[in-house]
Order: C-alpha cells, then sequence, then structure tokens
C-alpha cells in the first residue's frame, strides 16, 4: 500500500489572522484521515498476524509430513522445496506486510507530529498577531485620547477667547454710544443756551429801539428770568445783565 503525501494547507485569512472555520475544518479532515491510517495500520496487522498463522500451520504440516510419510526420498524432497517456497513467500509477504505497516506508522506519526507543529505554529502566530493587534489597539486608543484633550482644549481657548472679544466689543460698543450721546446732549445743550442769548439780545436791541413800549421790558424780564432758572445758563456764565441793573448803568 502507497503512502499519501499532502500538500501544504492554506488558510483563508481573517481580521485577527486565519479563518477559525477553515483551521477547524483542515484539522478535521486530518483527523479523519489518522484515523483511517490507523485502520490500515491494523488492517495490515491483521493480515500480519493471518500470515504467521498460515505460516504456523504450513510448518506443522511438514512436520506431520515427515513424521508420518511413507514417501520415497526424492518425495519427500519435492514436498520439501514446495513447502520451502510457501514459506518463503510467506515470509517475503510478512516482511513485504511488516515494511508496509512499518511504513504507514512512520508516515502518520511524522504526518501528526509536523500537523501538530503547523498548528502550534499557527497557534503562536495568531497569539502574536492578537498581541500586536491589542498593542496597535491601546496606542491608537491613546493617541484619539490625547487628541481629543487637545482639541477640547483648543474649542475651550477659543471660546474664552471669543467671548473675551465679544466682551470687549460690547464694551466699545457701549463707550461709543454713551460718548456719541454725550455729545449730542451737549450740542442740544449748547444750543439751547444759543437760542436763549440770541433771545435776550434780540430783546435788548428792541429794547433800546422801542423803549417807550411796555410789553419789551416785560418780555425782556420774563427772558432774564428764564435765563436764571435754566441750569445750564446764569447771569455769571454769559454776561447777561438784568433789566433794571441795565437801565441804571445806562
Amino acid at each position: 500500500m502507497a503512502v499519501n503525501t499532502e500538500s501544504a494547507k492554506t488558510f483563508s485569512r481573517a481580521f485577527m489572522g486565519y479563518a477559525p472555520a477553515a483551521v477547524d475544518a483542515h484539522i478535521e479532515a486530518l483527523t479523519i484521515k489518522q484515523e483511517l491510517l490507523f485502520k490500515d495500520v491494523e488492517s495490515l496487522r491483521a493480515r500480519l498476524r493471518e500470515c504467521d498463522d498460515e505460516t504456523a500451520a504450513l510448518r506443522r504440516e511438514i512436520a506431520v509430513l515427515r513424521d508420518t510419510s511413507p514417501s520415497p526420498h526424492a518425495v519427500q524432497h519435492r514436498m520439501g522445496e514446495m513447502l520451502r517456497r510457501a514459506v518463503d513467500e510467506v515470509s517475503e509477504m510478512q516482511a513485504e506486510a511488516r515494511a508496509e505497516a512499518d511504513a504507514l506508522i512512520a508516515a502518520a506519526k511524522a504526518e501528526a507530529e509536523a500537523e501538530q507543529q503547523k498548528q502550534e505554529k499557527l497557534l503562536a502566530d495568531l497569539v502574536a498577531k492578537q498581541n500586536a493587534l491589542e498593542a496597535e489597539y491601546e496606542q491608537t486608543k491613546k493617541k484619539l485620547d490625547a487628541e481629543l484633550v487637545r482639541m477640547r482644549a483648543e474649542t475651550k481657548s477659543e471660546i474664552d477667547a471669543a467671548w473675551q472679544d465679544a466682551q470687549q466689543e460690547r464694551e466699545q460698543l457701549l463707550a461709543d454710544a454713551k460718548q456719541e450721546a454725550d455729545h449730542y446732549r451737549e450740542q442740544a445743550r449748547r444750543a439751547a443756551i444759543e437760542a436763549r442769548q440770541q433771545r435776550i439780545r434780540v430783546l435788548e436791541q428792541l429794547m433800546d429801539v422801542y423803549r417807550d413800549l411796555e410789553a419789551v421790558p416785560a418780555a425782556l424780564e420774563a427772558a432774564y428770568q428764564d435765563a436764571r432758572n435754566s441750569p445750564e445758563l446764569s447771569p455769571e456764565t454769559n454776561g447777561v445783565m438784568p433789566l433794571d441793573e441795565k437801565v441804571s448803568t445806562g
């Protein structure tokens, strides 16, 4: 019986190494093949035992023939030759059977050991790849965590800077608005003062022109009184003299 040789099995790749289903299927096929080889070995051993039994029977038959045969010497010689050839043939068959059985056993052991070494190496490779993937995962996770912390810090810094800019812009807008309002109020106040002064000057001119008109002094006095009552205008600040004082000095 010839010894079968099998080419190296290749497995499909998966995320963590080889596909477990392909490895399990190959191991199952090798287990079945090993069982078949063991059955062949047992069959050869059974044949070997049968050959041993046949040889023993032939030897017993030769012994009986030698003891009980009344044949002449020539007949005994031919019988002896026939028996020797039969014994030699049986011995040759036994030797072939033993050699074939030994070869099958050796091949099965060698294949089993090679497959075991292959599986051990495969498992070692899987473990090494798994460890490498786990290390890479941890390293990537650390990098992502650090990047996330950095992005959060940058985002917070940008938010704080934007809020600070908004506060400064708001304060600047409020200051500009207040300054503009103060400017408009000052312009209005000056315009009011100018209007009152202009009114007094006009009335004074009218007083000089129309001294005989009674309404003019009364209107001028009312203008003086309005100027005195105004918080923005006083006789000390605008140089306006009351009518009675002006008349007495005039």
